[in-house]
């Protein structure tokens, strides 16, 4: 047992190591220029990673503004959408009949581009309130949400639902009821099921609040000004907003492995 946990634990560094060198290798290309004459560019449009951390630290209070937005509705639109999903899971599962077919529909959203949406949102929102700021807001939650709830729609049906051979059926000869079957068989079971679909809804909430910036009336978010400082031609400070933003990606997504580690810990 003790050399196959080592194994695993090898695996596991291995997996970290390969994209944590792969990464280093392209910001040496990079910052020696090397990458340049690869794409055939120069360093006014792909400016150098140190002028580029440069500009982050020298308006380090603005960007943390920025990023404080767009977290809150990254993080708002996600756990919206996930709660959305998991009921829509749950109605499923209580009618089965109709619960995978009806999902399918559900999932028809998927096929919907972000940037298709994220317009029609915001020109839907805008007599919910006088503020800009408000429905800005909102709409760009709406917009993160619709994409958040497939993912979790159709893994909590399928965590609610396929379950262990004869365990159903064990629980019904106990005389259990729906409810002692839902908390004690159907939601454990779901949990993992849960956190796959987090694992494409997290992503996918920071790629869709990036979006959605875009055609927002109220002019912050990293998306935003990622817009504003290439229309401007500010290329530099462009890509310390692109930077930022793979930044709150990457960190969002380390975050939801950690707690996935600690709470499915030496579950099968």
């Amino acid at each position: 047992m003790s050399g196959k946990k080592r194994n695993l634990n090898q695996s596991a560094f291995m997996t970290i190591l390969y994209p944590v060198l792969f990464g280093v290798v392209i910001v040496v290309l990079w910052q020696t220029q090397v990458l340049h004459k690869i794409l055939g560019t120069d360093t006014f449009t792909l400016p150098l990673p140190d002028r580029v951390l440069r500009i982050i630290g020298d308006n380090a209070p603005t960007i943390m503004k920025n990023v404080w937005a767009t977290l809150v509705v990254a993080l708002g639109g996600l756990f919206a959408g996930s709660a959305v999903g998991f009921s829509l899971g749950m109605l499923a599962t209580a009618a089965p009949k109709w619960g995978g077919g009806g999902l399918n529909v559900v999932a028809a959203f998927n096929a919907i581009p972000i940037i298709a949406i994220a317009p029609i949102i915001n020109n839907l929102t805008k007599g919910l309130s006088d503020s800009p700021d408000v429905r800005s807001m909102i709409a760009k939650m709406i917009v993160v949400m619709l994409t958040c709830m497939v993912p979790m729609s159709i893994n909590a049906y399928r965590g609610l639902t396929e379950l262990k051979p004869f365990s159903l059926d064990l629980m019904k000869s106990y005389a259990a009821s729906n409810r002692t079957i839902f908390i004690k068989l159907r939601l454990p079971n779901c949990v993992p099921y849960i956190f796959t679909a987090l694992r494409v809804s997290v992503p996918v909430s920071v790629i869709s609040a990036l979006v959605s910036e875009y055609f927002a009336e109220y002019i912050i978010g990293v998306g935003r000004q990622i817009r504003e400082n290439i229309v401007l031609a500010q290329y530099a400070t462009a890509w310390a907003y692109i930077l930022v933003a793979c930044a709150i990606g990457i960190t969002l997504y380390v975050i939801l492995l950690i707690t996935e580690g600690i709470l499915l810990k030496g579950r099968k």
